[in-house]
């Protein structure tokens, strides 16, 4: 590698270690990604070969005729030991293995049982195994057949890139992490009628004659910013009736829970009878 470079650039004088931190400096900071820097190889490397072979062939073949093979090639196995190239080819097959046994295990899977994809972010690394895995798509998306075939090449590939990047997958289904999600609003009507129950009962206890403090804070914050007091004659009465008004919102609002549930599974029902 530092032949090459000191015939390519003549007006510079940059020894063999420095070239090759600077080697590992520019793999390290991503500055070029993957396809760049394989495109940038085989512009070079080969045309670097051809000149090295020929000047590398022309003494030793008045010297020595018989070793013409050796001589030829000399070159390519000093090229074979460039760290920088080697590093870059793992890489890339590394990548098409992966990608590989995603789109595999994708069409394996069924819809409802694959996993949720996380949102990844927009760097440098990331960008450049998305560019470095779209050239490989072309074979798999001109082989496919129809929609569903595709759907599950471009899930594969986006599974493959969150596997590369080293992103985390959620094991549970689509499926199952919609239906064990619980709404806000379902959430605090569920707590609205659990005071309201609570409150219910205290109040049956003051209406049978119990008349403890805690009882009595009851009482007084049902009746809150209403003019029914103690002293009143028709307060069995009173309580009555808001004993009634609070059972009927109880009951308003568990059709409400329940109309949403009976939807959510019929939902949930058509999906999985799609999908099938």
């Amino acid at each position: 590698m530092h032949r090459l470079f000191a015939e390519l650039e003549l007006s510079l004088t940059v020894t063999e270690q420095n070239l090759a931190d600077r080697v590992r400096y520019i793999l390290r900071s991503n500055i070029f990604d993957v396809a760049e820097l394989e495109r940038l190889r085989r512009e070079a490397v080969p045309s670097s070969d051809e000149n090295a072979t020929a000047e590398d062939a022309a003494p030793q073949m008045v010297e020595q005729p018989a070793n013409v093979d050796a001589a030829v090639n000399t070159p390519v196995v000093v090229d074979s030991n460039d760290d920088g190239t080697v590093a870059q080819e793992l890489e890339l097959e590394h990548m098409r293995s992966t990608l590989e046994e995603a789109i595999v295990e994708t069409r394996s899977t069924p819809l409802e049982n694959r996993p949720r994809l996380p949102r990844i972010a927009l760097s440098k690394r990331n960008r450049a195994v998305v560019r470095a895995l779209n050239p490989m798509l072309v074979t798999y998306l001109e082989a496919s057949r129809d929609l569903c075939e595709t759907d599950s090449i471009l899930f594969g590939a986006a599974l493959a890139v969150c596997r590369i990047i080293g992103a985390k997958l959620s094991t549970a289904g689509r499926a199952t992490g919609h239906s064990s999600a619980i709404p806000a609003w379902r959430r605090r009507i569920e707590e609205r009628i659990a005071k309201a129950r609570a409150l219910i009962g205290r109040m049956i206890c003051f209406r049978s004659g119990n008349n403890r403090p805690r009882i009595m804070r009851t009482f007084r914050m049902a009746f809150a910013g209403t003019n029914v007091s103690l002293s009143q004659p028709d307060i069995t009465q009173k309580l009555t009736e808001r004993i009634d008004d609070l059972k009927q919102r109880i009951a308003a609002w568990g059709k409400r829970i329940r109309r949403y549930t009976e939807r959510s599974t019929r939902f949930n029902q058509n999906r999985l009878f799609q999908s099938d």
